[in-house]
């Protein structure tokens, strides 16, 4: 039986010691990745260095390597007008940015609404809907991202709500680890969702100490490595219909410490050990 998900490197497991572009594909196509999700800054990078980027989408698709996301940080959700305007601006930048090197979707987190309370859904679904439409146009999906330590769009139910609210056909949601614990959530919502409507899970495990209080993204561990409810979790995803990346995303200071192919090769294998048992149960 072939794998039921595509295993992707999220670039920031290795930025520290590989920070170019380049070299981040190389690294994820000898690891044995099928995909990678490159981060906008380091694309931008690339070109203002004079990099084109429909070149470097020839050497990622002659890696084998798919781009099935890229982390952006556009603020097209903030309640200033002027500010959310320009915040679809740099999405409509960073979509371009994302379409010519062959990928295909775009993370959207709260950028500028990290400490907002109260907001209200329907306002925040009238605004993810007019990224929406932005991607229409650019080829590109922007995928509404949980962000477990922010006070907006932290929440399973919440980005649910707003991808539902959106009435859009390429409403998507992605989803992480860490974020789901780190937010409060229960990862058994993820019962609750379609599995199409989830193109990118990050994936990652946390430790039991510190607390959820205190846990911050540098905590996070290869998957397995934790005590997040993994088995439960990925099988959960597979009978919901989820049929994507699992994405390696990891700010762990031991692991920038160590080769960037061995965190590499490593990742990879504790997240296909952990989806082989998870399976197996």
């Amino acid at each position: 039986m072939g794998e039921p998900f595509g295993y992707c490197l999220n670039v920031s497991t290795i930025r520290r010691q590989a920070p170019g572009i380049v070299e981040q594909v190389e690294l994820a196509a000898a690891a044995g990745y099928g995909a990678i999700e490159p981060w906008i800054d380091s694309l931008d990078v690339y070109r203002q260095a004079g990099g084109k980027l429909k070149e470097l989408g020839k050497r990622i698709a002659g890696a084998g390597l798919a781009v099935p996301s890229a982390i952006g940080f556009a603020q097209w959700l903030v309640d200033r007008a002027d500010r959310r305007k320009k915040g679809l601006e740099q999405a409509k930048r960073d979509m371009d940015t994302v379409r010519q090197i062959g990928g295909t979707a775009l993370a959207a987190p709260a950028m500028g609404m990290i400490h907002r309370r109260g907001l209200d859904p329907l306002v925040a679904a009238e605004r993810y809907r007019a990224l929406l439409e932005l991607g229409d146009r650019m080829g590109v999906v922007p995928m509404i991202e949980l962000w477990g330590f922010s006070t907006a769009l932290s929440r399973l139910g919440e980005v649910a709500a707003i991808a539902i609210e959106a009435a859009h056909p390429s409403s998507s949601i992605l989803l992480d680890v860490y974020h789901i614990y780190k937010g409060g959530s229960d990862h058994a919502g993820v019962r609750m969702l379609n599995g199409a409507a989830l193109r990118v899970v990050h994936m990652n495990d946390y430790p039991a100490k510190p607390t959820r209080a205190k846990i911050t993204d540098a905590h996070r561990v290869y998957p397995g490595d934790g005590v997040a409810p993994l088995g439960q979790f990925i099988r959960d995803l597979k009978d919901i219909g989820f049929a994507g990346w699992l994405s390696l995303e990891l700010f762990n200071e031991s692991y920038y410490r160590q080769p960037a192919d061995k965190v590499a090769k490593t990742g990879l294998a504790k997240m296909k050990a952990s989806v082989a048992k998870a399976l197996r149960a």
